[in-house]
């Protein structure tokens, strides 16, 4: 069986370590190259880091991209030169990235998401038919826990749970974003969606999205203990967009969620 050829991108940082260890296990891939922003001597997996160019990208099939979004827009140019595939696990972007991306996409094969856990997936099909059940008269908002090192909030993750909720109520994200509180547990619910994020110690990743009639509260959670989820997930990821076409992908069209 031919290997993949696996490019791991921000390979220094927390998800690029964790996808050395994973894919260095798992006998689908073969890590053809690893970048960084910056030069160093030391060796991962015996394999010395490089810049993003078109040299560590041109043997490559997949890509792998948890960094930051300046990093990836510099990645993604140079993936569509060389019509390379793209699974991006980064968030923080903005609406007009996010619309880049899809530009993008049109070109070569993008599988694009906040979080790149099954459970975490599942978690936003089942925010979206809960929205869609319980109707006009619940309100909700969300709440996410990370380490203290996250600079970004709220996390990609609460908002693709916030994408579901706007999924289920038929309306677009951005007009129901609300408000963003930082180390706040108690926050108030609002007709558009709440956020708050809490940062600290050493969480891998906590999410709950609530539902509240005044009368009963409905959670919906998920809690992430081995941040080996989430490099599993990149990897089934890279392994499912090697067969496709130019597009942007999701992990729901990965799951085949209708």
């Amino acid at each position: 069986m031919k290997k993949i050829n696996l490019t791991i991108t921000g390979c220094m940082g927390r998800m690029g370590q964790q996808l050395i260890k994973t894919s260095t296990k798992n006998k689908k891939f073969k890590i053809h190259s690893l970048t960084e922003y910056k030069i160093t001597n030391k060796k991962f997996a015996g394999i010395k880091p490089q810049l993003n160019t078109e040299a560590a990208f041109r043997k490559t099939d997949v890509i792998i991209d948890f960094t930051v979004p300046k990093c990836t827009f510099e990645i993604l140019k140079i993936a569509v030169k060389l019509k390379k595939r793209v699974v991006i696990g980064t968030t923080g972007f903005s609406k007009k990235e996010e619309k880049l991306i899809k530009i993008y996409s049109k070109k070569i094969p993008i599988l694009k998401a906040g979080n790149m856990s099954l459970g975490i997936n599942l978690l936003m099909y089942l925010t979206e038919i809960a929205t869609k059940s319980l109707g006009k008269k619940y309100l909700s908002k969300i709440i996410e826990t990370h380490h203290k090192h996250k600079k970004d909030f709220p996390s990609g993750t609460a908002l693709m749970l916030g994408r579901g909720i706007a999924k289920g109520k038929n309306k677009e994200f951005y007009g129901l974003m609300g408000k963003k509180y930082l180390n706040k547990k108690i926050f108030p619910y609002s007709t558009k969606i709440n956020f708050s994020s809490i940062r600290r110690g050493e969480i891998i990743g906590e999410h709950e999205v609530l539902f509240s009639s005044g009368k009963e509260t409905i959670k919906l959670n998920h809690e992430a203990f081995d941040r080996a989820l989430y490099s599993e997930g990149a990897l089934t990821a890279a392994n499912w967009l090697v067969k496709k076409r130019p597009g942007l992908y999701s992990m729901r069209d990965l799951m085949n969620f209708k």
